[in-house]
């Protein structure tokens, strides 16, 4: 069984909660950017479910990169850690940590 990246990512965040990420996606042609924070996401381009059974990064989603910054995320003046990522750049960082 394939454990959604979403999933996985969220998990990520709750053992790294001072880190915030923002993944950018693509869903069946339409881009998306996620953020990603202490185990929460919400997409910055569309509005989220309230759902949190919904996945806000679904699984047939296309990962385009992965950003890391120290949080608190303030977008005036975003800190990156690293700058897109590839998924396959990082699962390392996932395995890590155990996730």
């Amino acid at each position: 069984m394939t454990i959604n990246p979403g999933f996985r990512l969220e998990q990520y965040t709750l053992k790294q909660p001072q880190e915030v990420l923002l993944v950018q996606i693509e869903v069946n042609g339409e881009a998306d950017e996620i953020a990603i924070f202490r185990g929460m996401s919400s997409s910055l381009m569309r509005p989220t479910a309230f759902d949190l059974d919904i996945p806000v990064l679904p699984a047939n989603a296309s990962i385009i990169g992965i950003d890391r910054l120290e949080g608190p995320y303030d977008p005036s003046m975003p800190r990156y850690r690293q700058r897109g990522l590839s998924w396959t750049e990082f699962e390392p960082l996932l395995q890590a940590v155990g996730v």
